[in-house]
């Protein structure tokens, strides 16, 4: 008779993974082009475990071999959180699809009654995600022809693309020469794009989620990652020899998915931003780049550049079998206010930290109640 194969499940922390599970990882994040992104990696959770001691991965072996890979931070009664939340824009089970069980099994084995999606990628459709928040993702994918990739976003939208080369000529003759350097790796330019982030989290009254410490501590690691599949790559825009913009975030391969986005408010009225993203997508083939990864939110900004759209989900994972999803049928409102919630506590694991968190977004609640900013949210 045939035997039937037994799927198992062992938690570890990252720092106990064999070198076998780890390459057997990177197999499985290769083999998927829907895993294509840094997120998925094992690198990017060795780094965000040299920063929190909460990281634990999930392995689950069939047969003798590991078959998936669930990175998350584990907390109190049960509960999971994507790894490096709120900046993992992207997460999900890595595996072949050849796992044997259920989304909903794979968290049972793992202990884990409930998992926080706001980003879900699930190609072989393991989980439960009816009545979950369907979410575009966007990215800029040229090809070897950068140029013919703008000129037909020019062609879509000729009024839009106008006015960005008009602000693009305008900051060349009044500023100065535009140079891009794809791969910056000047610490004072890194210093500056952070600050700048910072300063416009001020401004506008949204969290700061460069504040934590294990924060600042994994993009200073990423920035001196310079070896490996995976490092940080900080991109940037000089005009006349000043640093205008910059996006910084992980990049593996092929793939670049920026997290931070700032530019010098010195240079606000010359919109530096968008002439960044043009010279980034003429620079994408010369620097191995064929994806430049958006991720969701602040759609009027991406969607222009980066008509490449996925769809992720966002909603709680449950390892009860046949449970939907919390909060499918409440309110938008309410579901704003949860979400809002979780991306505190997601990012300040302390509970002097979610103190702080709520002051502050309760502050920025009664800022934006003045008109003083966008109420958006997002790490970009």
């Amino acid at each position: 008779m045939p035997t039937t194969l037994t799927t198992t499940a062992e938690v570890l922390a990252f720092a106990d993974l064999p070198a076998a599970d780890i390459a057997a990882w990177e197999a499985l994040q290769n083999a998927a082009p829907e895993f294509s992104n840094p997120l998925f990696g094992p690198r990017f959770s060795r780094a965000v475990a040299a920063v929190r001691s909460d990281v634990r991965v999930a392995v689950y072996r069939r047969g003798g071999g590991p078959v998936g890979f669930l990175p998350f931070h584990k907390r109190p009664g049960g509960l999971a959180r994507p790894i490096g939340a709120p900046f993992s824009d992207y997460q999900g089970l890595v595996s072949n699809g050849d796992i044997g069980i259920s989304g909903a099994q794979a968290l049972s084995l793992a202990g884990i009654k409930l998992f926080r999606a706001n980003g879900l990628v699930d190609p072989f459709g393991l989980f439960r995600t009816d009545g979950f928040e369907q979410i575009e993702a966007f990215a800029i994918e040229p090809g070897a022809a950068a140029e013919a990739y703008l000129e037909a976003l020019r062609a879509g939208n000729p009024k839009r693309f106008k006015n960005f080369r008009r602000l693009e000529n305008r900051l060349e003759r009044e500023v100065g020469p535009l140079t891009f350097v794809a791969d910056d790796r000047s610490p004072e330019a890194f210093e500056a794009v952070m600050r700048w982030k910072r300063e416009q989290f001020q401004r506008t009254g949204l969290q700061d989620v460069l504040r934590p410490d294990w924060v600042s501590r994994l993009m200073a690691d990423l920035f001196a990652t310079r070896e490996g599949a995976m490092t940080g790559q900080l991109s940037s825009l000089y005009a006349g020899g000043h640093l205008v913009a910059g996006h910084f975030g992980p990049r593996q391969g092929g793939v670049f998915h920026p997290w931070i986005a700032s530019t010098n408010p010195e240079f606000v009225e010359h919109s530096p931003g968008q002439a960044y993203v043009m010279n980034a997508i003429r620079a994408m083939p010369a620097s191995g780049l064929v994806r430049y990864d958006l991720a969701s939110g602040h759609d009027h900004y991406k969607r222009p550049f980066g008509p490449v759209i996925s769809t992720v989900l966002a909603g709680t994972l449950t390892s009860r079998p046949g449970a939907g999803p919390a909060f499918a049928a409440a309110p938008s409102a309410v579901r704003k206010v949860f979400r809002r919630l979780d991306h505190i506590a997601a990012l300040n694991p302390t509970l002097s930290g979610r103190a702080r968190g709520l002051a502050e977004a309760a502050m920025a609640t009664t800022k934006r109640g003045f008109g003083n900013a966008s109420s958006s949210e997002g790490v970009s």
